[in-house]
């Protein structure tokens, strides 16, 4: 489970899907009070943060539009709330361009 603090144009493919996919999760867990990945480091560090996620989700979904993919599945804006910006980090972002950069796919990092 992963968000990326790297702007979303500079993602592969995989990764954007991948963390759109995530941020729906997180979304899901934190606005429902689910128990399930509710430790998970990356859940922790959004929760009190939704602000920032709606953020961040917004961004990558931009960047899908702009990719020709069709979006159609927006966060509720009332559950938005806390921080507007994240400055909590699982990895900080040199760590996670050197993540992806290992991982030799399409990222531009």
């Amino acid at each position: 489970m992963r968000v990326w603090d790297i702007p979303p144009e500079k993602l592969c493919r995989n990764h954007l899907l991948g963390e759109h996919s995530e941020i729906h999760a997180l979304w899901s867990i934190i606005t429902n009070n689910k128990n399930g990945f509710s430790n998970h480091p990356e859940t922790k560090r959004w929760k009190g943060r939704t602000k920032s996620l709606f953020y961040r989700h917004n961004k990558v979904a931009r960047e899908l539009e702009k990719r020709g993919y069709n979006h159609k599945s927006p966060l509720d804006p009332n559950l938005a709330i806390g921080k507007g910006k994240q400055d909590k980090f699982v990895d900080t972002v040199s760590e996670q361009i050197r993540i992806l950069r290992e991982k030799k796919c399409k990222c531009k990092v």
